[in-house]
């Protein structure tokens, strides 16, 4: 009997009745879809047939002892959260409130990876990390991967009221406008009128915000050997258009300087204190996991990362993470380790070529599972100089649902099985797509055969 066949249920959802996202009822394999579940043309998808075929012939598959569950690009929205959650089947979801779960008895034996970005866009940050701190609280084993809104909230929020460094004092305005419904929660949550009325005036809030004058023309000079002429060009327009827009967007959302460095004071204390509520979050953040041949991480990797994964492992990754985002964020934020968390193997990122891709392969790793690429009809496996990606970005937040005008309720988790597959479900595709190396290989192959005679 084929595995298709054993698997033609998709996994039991517990507590489907409290999901708002509509939830797959059957699977087909991955390669149904073709074009919306493998990225690139036909030579591209003929690449893929011969990357998964030489895995195959190697027997390069290394699959976890323990099923994962993978979750990535949350954005703030813990509803969604919650219904992927369901959609795991790790999960029992036991009443309409966000906290309202408990682990299903496969839950308790498995790991649950949430690969970047839980800041920004969605509607309420604080309410996500609340209920992520839930599932902790269930003794689940989880594990917290940097993403880049999270690494940006985390050095624009470090660099105030640090000593004026021309390398770091702007990051608080790079982080933009998208950092303002987050103070805004802060401010209305945590935020007293006794405590705010201790504030400096809105000028001088305003200076310890704000990188100082003569910043923008010592910018080039400073990131010359670090950043390439193009990119310091496209960073200053950048800063600069969130500089001159950034208060009168607070003033459009009822705040002023005061509110924002009161909230900032706060944020610092909510994370950056062992006593903190969400301290947990930057103390457990790590820049990658490996389990198995597979590698998750939050965007993707560069040469650099490439050779420092196969000279020393996952491990070494995080420790160069952890050193460089405290004690070195221009460098970091600039650099191939905060490229992890931010490529999309564009022009002005930092070049994965041939070599990187040998060198990742030489580490042992078959795949790279990963989010950052939002995707309107769930995940794709794609090709990266011959390096075979699980894009897994489904686009789950309301906020970028909206935005891309995507119907209903998100929800999305991919699910690496011990067995020897991976599950992906997906709110905005009709069938789960299940990956069996073997099996996907052959309909792929069927499916280009088809293709050919067609044209």
């Amino acid at each position: 009997m084929s595995r298709l066949k054993v698997y033609s249920c998709a996994p039991k959802y517990h507590g489907k009745r409290h999901v708002t996202a509509k939830l797959p009822k059957s699977i087909r394999d991955w390669s149904h879809g073709l074009d919306k579940s493998v990225t690139g043309d036909s030579a591209v998808i003929e690449k893929v047939i011969v990357r998964i075929s030489e895995l195959n012939h190697s027997k390069a598959w290394k699959w976890p002892k323990k099923r994962i569950y993978f979750f990535s690009d949350l954005h703030a929205d813990a509803e969604a959260f919650t219904d992927s959650l369901v959609a795991s089947g790790g999960v029992k979801r036991t009443g309409h409130k966000l906290a309202s779960f408990e682990l299903t008895k496969q839950g308790k034996k498995a790991s649950f990876i949430i690969g970047g970005d839980c800041f920004d866009k969605g509607p309420s940050t604080l309410q996500l990390l609340r209920t992520i701190k839930h599932l902790i609280d269930l003794n689940a084993k989880l594990h917290i991967l940097a993403g880049n809104h999270d690494v940006r909230v985390l050095l624009g929020m470090m660099a105030v009221d640090m000593k004026k460094d021309r390398f770091n004092e702007h990051f608080f305005i790079r982080t933009g406008q998208k950092i303002i419904p987050l103070l805004k929660e802060i401010r209305e949550q945590y935020v007293s009128d006794k405590f705010l009325a201790k504030m400096p005036t809105n000028r001088e809030c305003r200076k310890r915000l704000y990188p100082s004058v003569g910043w923008f023309d010592a910018f080039p000079d400073i990131a010359r050997e670090t950043i390439r002429p193009a990119q310091i060009k496209r960073e200053l327009f950048r800063i600069r258009k969130k500089h001159d827009h950034f208060e009168s967007l607070c003033q459009k959302r009822g705040m002023n300087m005061r509110d924002i460095y009161a909230a900032v004071v706060i944020w610092k204390k909510l994370f950056m204190k062992p006593s903190g509520e969400f301290y947990w979050f930057y103390r457990d953040m790590k820049l990658a996991k490996r389990s198995g041949s597979f590698l998750f991480v939050h965007a993707g990797l560069d040469n650099t990362m490439a050779r420092l994964l196969y000279q020393g492992g996952v491990k070494k990754l995080n420790k160069a993470f952890a050193q460089a985002l405290k004690h070195k964020p221009f460098s970091f934020y600039y650099g191939p380790l905060c490229n992890m968390v931010r490529t999309k193997y564009r022009d002005v990122d930092h070049p994965l070529t041939c070599h990187g891709a040998r060198l990742v392969k030489r580490a042992g790793i078959s795949a790279v599972i990963h989010g950052h690429r939002n995707l309107h009809n769930g995940q794709r496996i794609a090709l990266r100089k011959s390096m075979l990606n699980f894009e897994c970005d489904t686009s789950v937040d309301r906020h970028t649902r909206h935005q891309e005008g995507l119907k209903g309720n998100g929800a999305g988790v991919t699910i690496i099985e011990p067995k020897g597959h991976i599950l992906a479900i997906s709110s905005d595709y009709p069938y789960a797509k299940l990956f069996e190396p073997e099996m996907t290989l052959q309909q792929l192959k069927k499916s280009m055969n088809k293709r050919r005679r067609a044209a």
